[in-house]
Order: structure tokens, then sequence, then C-alpha cells
């Protein structure tokens, strides 16, 4: 495999995807079934702070206040897709509980799973229509070139 270098001038050191959403009290709900946190020193009733990882957040914000950030028309992710949101799990079967706790909480499946022997994927999409992909990948298992 071969090795990444990365420009340590630029590099982040956390993400904060910000999202839009329509009910926040329904999303804060449908994600705690899924096993997120929210961190209350940035949550109001206008937004919220997902914790996803150590170092990776997504800000849910009610659609009036996401569209504070943008000069952009707020894309309607039930009908078109801007983003793929992309997560990490620690097993196959980690991946299936997942989408089944996301169907279970009012979401649903937009895709079929995916197994590529090294890796594999499933999806759900949100309440609002952002679709998630939760991938299990073995990298000691990836094909060599």
């Amino acid at each position: 495999m071969k090795e990444l270098t990365l420009n340590m001038e630029i590099m982040a050191t956390k993400i904060f995807v910000n999202l839009p959403v329509k009910d926040l009290k329904r999303s804060i709900n449908f994600f705690t079934q899924l096993g997120f946190s929210f961190n209350p020193q940035f949550t109001d009733e206008q937004a919220t702070c997902m914790v996803i990882g150590e170092n990776i957040f997504a800000m849910l914000l009610v659609e009036q206040r996401f569209q504070d950030f943008t000069k952009k028309p707020i894309s309607d992710a039930q009908k078109t897709t801007e983003v793929l949101l992309a997560l990490d799990a620690e097993s196959r079967d980690a991946v299936d509980r997942m989408i089944t706790n996301a169907v279970k909480a009012g979401g649903h499946v937009y895709a079929d799973p995916q197994d590529h022997g090294w890796m594999y994927g499933h999806s759900f999409a949100d309440l609002d229509g952002h679709q998630w992909e939760i991938l299990y990948m073995d990298e000691k298992a990836i094909p060599q070139a």
C-alpha cells in the first residue's frame, strides 16, 4: 500500500459537517436512537453539535439557521444529493446494526448492501434525506495493485 503524505501546514484537527434539518428535536431523537451523543455546549433551539468521533462532528441546524451560512438555496436532500456521509464501522455486524437502528428510528435504506470482500457497506437516509454510508474495511485484505 502506498504511504500517504500530508501537508501539516493545512492539516485540519477536527471536522464539522453542517447539515440542514427541518425539525431539530426529531433529528436529535433519531440520531440518539442510533447511539450518537450531542455536545450541550453547542446546542440550542436552532442547532446541535452531534458527536460522531473524537474529532468528527455534525452540526444539525434548522433550515432557517443553516441559511445564515450560505448565499445559495438549501438543497432538498429528499430530492437531490449534495454529499454522501461515510462512516467507518468496526465490523460487518456493526454496519448492519446501524442500518437496522436507522430504519427502526424512522430512516430508510436507500441502497442495497455492497460486499467487495475486503469492504462491506450499507446505506441509509436520515429523516431529512441525508445519505449515510456505513462501511467496514478490512485493510489487511485490500487487494494489492
